[in-house]
């Protein structure tokens, strides 16, 4: 039998309906080539250790960082072409961190449909967000509640993790960000076929699955 997690509050049926009424129609737009489509969210990359499996005889002491630093990166995925725009900073991702990246689609895609799917996070569905899509002619696509699971960049948000933190060790704070830096910008060319299984657009749904309360 195979177990998985979901947010506690996670309402399958409006994502189920979300997928079928929204999305879909979307989603066959960009590959028609009618729409680019874009997944947005944040991620933040604290400077630490992050181990895998580690089993030895004796005592040993692995080096890490304080853990005191973060490079938070507000990201953009073309679902299409697997293409990752960012935002970033050490200090905090908000509002004025969405409409920067909002700028730099338009300037991409001059006079072009451009949709943009992200969560329900305040700093993203504020008045002043919403205002500056109007203004640029860019639609929002809020998710569902609790749906991470319909975010398509979480996916790769956990790929990055994977490339680029997990049995690493990074000196120093720069070449941290460096090498987070260069898994988004190459990553859809340098990692292609593992990320063509990954970056799929199927979304993982709750029908006929029983929930447990852990």
């Amino acid at each position: 039998m195979k177990t998985g997690s979901i947010p506690c509050k996670a309402d399958p049926v409006a994502q189920k309906k979300f997928l079928e009424n929204t999305m879909e129609p979307v989603i066959l737009a960009a590959k028609r080539g009618d729409v680019n489509l874009y997944y947005v969210d944040a991620a933040h990359f604290v400077l630490g250790a992050f181990l895998g499996y580690v089993w030895s005889k004796v005592r040993v002491f692995i080096r890490t960082p304080s853990g005191r630093q973060r490079y938070n990166v507000l990201g953009a995925y073309n679902a299409m072409t697997g293409v990752m725009e960012t935002v970033t900073n050490n200090t905090y991702i908000n509002s004025s961190s969405v409409m920067a990246l909002l700028g730099k689609l338009r300037l991409l895609h001059p006079g072009r449909p451009i949709k943009v799917v992200l969560d329900n996070a305040t700093y993203q569905r504020c008045y002043a967000v919403r205002s500056q899509a109007i203004l640029l002619d860019i639609e929002l696509v809020f998710l569902p509640s609790y749906s991470p699971n319909l975010n398509l960049i979480e996916r790769y948000w956990k790929f990055v993790k994977k490339k680029c933190l997990y049995n690493r060790f990074y000196g120093d704070f720069e070449s941290f960000c460096t090498a987070i830096d260069e898994c988004l910008i190459n990553g859809h060319q340098v990692f292609a076929e593992e990320l063509k299984t990954l970056m799929t657009l199927k979304f993982q749904s709750f029908e006929n699955v029983q929930f447990l309360a852990v």
